[in-house]
Order: C-alpha cells, then sequence, then structure tokens
C-alpha cells in the first residue's frame, strides 16, 4: 500500500474518532429523562415526584450534565402510559422511569424500549419476575413490602407489650381490627396484608377481625367504607390497619364524623399528610420509606443508564435489578 493511501486512511481514522469523541461528549452533557406515573394524584407518588425533581437538579448542579425531566401523567390507563413510553422513544429519551399503571402488563413497555435500546427504571409497582428477567437494562426501584408490613405489625406488637389497655381499648383481651387493602392486583397490597396481620399474631397481640375491604389506595373509598363499618359494628372496632396513608386518613375522617375515639388507625407510606396526622395525634403510626434516598435513587441509577456508565455503588442491585429503599416506623 502506498504511503498517500496510508495516510488517507490514517485522516479517515482520525476524523471518525474525533465525530465518536465528539458524539460522547455531546451526550454526556445533556439527558433526557422520560417518567410516566401511574397515577399522578396518589399521594405517595407526588411525594416521590417532588423528591425526584429536587433530586433532578441537584445532580445537575453537581455534575455539570443538563437534565430534562419529561413527566407525564397516566391517569390509570395503561394504553395511556404505552403510549407516553412511544413519544418518549420518539423524542429521543436517554432512559425511561417507570411507575407501572399494570404491574402484569408492562411487555409493551419492554419491547419498545428493546427495540429502541434505551433502559428502563420501575419503580413503586414491581413488575413480575419473568418481564424483568427478559433484558439486562431493565431495573427495580422500590420497597420490600414484607419488610414494610412486618415494621407496621411490630409498631402495634411493641405498644401492646408495653401498653396492652392502649391497644385492648376495652380491655376484653382480644383486639377486634378491621382491614383497609389497597388494590387487589397490587403486590403490595397483597403482602403488606399478609405480613402485618402475620407479624400480629406472632408478636403475641390477641387480634379478631371484625370485617376489611379494598379502598385501592383512595382516602374517599377508605372513609366510605369505614363509615359503613363504624354503623355495622357500634363501639366494636378497636385497631383500623391500612395498606397505606391515605385509607388510614380516609378511616380517620369517618371516625371524626361519627365522634368515636380511643380507635388506633396505623397506616404506610409516610406521606406528607400522614405525617401531619402523626403529629396531632390521629394516625397511632406509620412506616416511611426514605424518600431522599428513594428519589436519589431513582435519579442516580437513571443518570447512570443513559450515560452507559456503571450502577451508582452507593445503591447496591439484589441480583443485578432491584433496589430496595431504607425504611424506619414513625410512631406517636
Amino acid at each position: 500500500m502506498s504511503g498517500r493511501k496510508i495516510a488517507w486512511l490514517l485522516l479517515v481514522c482520525l476524523f471518525l474518532t474525533g465525530c465518536q469523541r465528539a458524539q460522547k461528549e455531546e451526550e454526556k452533557t445533556s439527558i433526557r429523562i422520560g417518567i410516566s406515573l401511574y397515577r399522578g394524584d396518589d399521594t405517595f407518588i407526588n411525594n416521590i415526584r417532588s423528591v425526584i425533581e429536587e433530586k433532578a437538579k441537584e445532580y445537575e448542579r453537581e455534575s455539570g450534565i443538563k437534565v430534562t425531566l419529561d413527566i407525564q401523567d397516566a391517569k390509570g390507563s395503561q394504553n395511556t402510559q404505552n403510549n407516553q413510553v412511544e413519544r418518549f422513544i420518539s423524542l429521543g429519551c436517554d432512559v425511561l422511569c417507570i411507575n407501572p399503571v399494570d404491574r402484569m402488563d408492562v411487555s409493551v413497555i419492554i419491547d419498545r424500549a428493546m427495540t429502541a435500546g434505551v433502559p428502563v427504571v420501575f419503580f413503586n409497582r414491581q413488575p413480575v419476575e419473568e418481564d424483568m428477567n427478559r433484558w439486562d437494562k431493565l431495573y427495580y426501584i422500590g420497597v420490600d413490602a414484607r419488610e414494610t408490613a412486618i415494621l407496621q405489625g411490630q409498631m402495634v406488637v411493641d405498644l401492646y407489650g408495653e401498653q396492652p389497655w392502649a391497644v385492648d381499648r376495652n380491655e376484653d383481651g382480644v383486639v377486634s381490627y378491621v382491614l383497609l387493602e389497597g388494590e387487589s392486583s397490587h403486590q403490595d397490597s397483597l403482602i403488606r396484608t399478609e405480613w402485618s396481620i402475620q407479624t400480629l399474631k406472632d408478636g403475641g397481640v390477641p387480634i379478631e377481625k371484625i370485617t376489611g375491604g379494598i379502598a385501592n389506595w383512595e382516602r374517599s373509598q377508605a372513609s366510605a367504607l369505614m363509615e359503613q363499618w363504624l354503623d355495622a359494628y357500634p363501639d366494636t372496632i378497636e385497631l383500623v390497619v391500612s395498606n397505606n396513608d391515605d385509607m388510614a386518613l380516609g378511616a380517620i375522617d369517618a371516625l371524626e364524623r361519627a365522634k368515636v375515639t380511643g380507635v388506633n388507625v396505623v397506616g404506610i407510606d409516610g406521606t406528607t399528610p400522614g405525617i401531619e396526622a402523626l403529629e396531632s395525634g390521629k394516625l397511632l403510626g406509620t412506616v416511611s420509606a426514605n424518600k431522599e434516598i428513594y428519589g436519589s435513587a431513582i435519579v442516580d441509577l437513571a443518570a447512570s443508564c443513559a450515560l452507559g456508565e456503571e450502577c451508582p455503588e452507593e445503591y447496591p442491585l439484589t441480583d443485578g435489578v432491584y433496589y430496595w429503599t431504607p425504611q424506619e416506623i414513625l410512631i406517636q
């Protein structure tokens, strides 16, 4: 090969390398994150959204990388969420953060993301294991629902151990309770229901279930159910076990309308309204995920995916896929 051809090939290689380097540098200066929320009016999700927005700005300041968040509300429609994902990809989002409407039906989201080569960070509503195993660019951030439930039950166990009369208000040797459940298809609802009650039993609290019902995480639905139960079982309910704070607050609303006092109510999530009810003495206790860490994990993992970097060491992934946010009991 002549010297002229070799020189020409070297120039071509240098040009291509320069283009690749320039493209890489351009990618590192700006990232776009598409975020779809299952329902924007969910109190817990709203809390997490606020932290994500705050942490994205913090990440931008610290890294010098511009972060654009495109946040959409699926309003409880999986079809709407699928369309949002398609739009995110068409707009060139570097990574998707998805709070699934239906955790059992994320196949379309995964298909479109895989085809486009866009990583996905699911959060709050955990897809089934088979879906999470389909691709090595799928992640999940949430809380361990079993741990959540055990902590919820433990707060009542501890109180009963110290002051049994504070739980068994009529001192008849039995704690009569009602149960407010979230969506029947949500894995956290099923696990919270099972393990909170099991923890009460294992902890030696003599419980008896009066009734229970599904209130779909909603305050208004829980309030309506509680109102019915107070009418049907007057002077009987001593404890309300709720799968989340919003439903616990709904139960409190009904108790206040009926002017019933002395009923202990426990929730989960540590939402802002929940903590306010705790501080005012209306809510006995709640289990709170560390929302600062929760939001940071979503932003930092999404940014790492967008930049093609290793996952941050401060968020160790179980099986290379799952990050479980730490939790704590908050009680009066």
